[in-house]
């Protein structure tokens, strides 16, 4: 598995100027049911010794439906589906021809993924990520989670928010990698249709289910 990821939230109250980063994820939370952008992720790993840290680049479009439901499909450098239908997380490596499924309920939990398709409201989120706002940086409003369970790959999760879009997600894991994913174009809507969370295994491809 190339990639995992999965993703974020925002609010905000009277006017999006004064906003602070937890009023940000707490309206988008309960004001964004639906939504779809563009985005751009890139990953780096811990410097070792005598060398720089090493940084892949990748690109292509999310979407995602309360609750539950988002799909993440990679189509530079390479081709790679990630999508959760509410029951099952599919990930799909065409370079392999090679699907991997899993219940849902057990690969989510305390993951970027539950931040934005999974809980409903910030009182939610906040029984499984200690959640806080953090200061305005670059243009953005700020919130912070921090899984209640340090067993987890998550370290933290930061959501930035630029007016009413939700602008990048910085994932950090135990192992000190850093994954910044930056959306473009992204697009709150009521709903999305039920089929765009569905996915046809390839004919032929390996199917691993855990």
């Amino acid at each position: 598995m190339k990639q995992w990821i999965a993703a974020a939230a925002l609010v905000s109250l009277a006017g999006w100027a004064q906003a602070d980063g937890l009023q940000s994820l707490e309206k988008f939370m309960t004001s964004s049911q639906a939504g779809e952008a563009q985005f751009t992720q890139t990953v780096t790993s811990p410097a070792k010794q005598g060398q720089a840290g090493r940084v892949k680049t990748s690109s292509g479009s999310f979407a995602f439906q309360r609750p539950g439901k988002f799909k993440f499909i990679y189509q530079k450098p390479f081709d790679q589906t990630i999508v959760a239908d509410g029951t099952v997380l599919t990930v799909y490596d065409a370079d392999l021809n090679q699907v991997t499924q899993r219940q849902q309920s057990k690969a989510l939990g305390q993951t970027p993924a539950a931040l934005l398709a999974s809980a409903s409201s910030l009182q939610a989120l906040k029984a499984e990520f200690d959640v806080s706002s953090l200061p305005e940086a670059d243009g953005q409003q700020w919130a912070q989670a921090i899984p209640k369970n340090k067993d987890g790959q998550i370290k933290q999760v930061k959501v930035g928010f630029k007016g009413d879009e939700l602008q990048t997600l910085e994932i950090e894991d135990g192992f000190g990698q850093r994954s910044v994913l930056r959306f473009v174009g992204f697009k709150a809507l009521p709903s999305l249709p039920g089929s765009s969370f569905e996915f046809a295994i390839p004919s032929g491809a390996e199917v691993i289910r855990q």
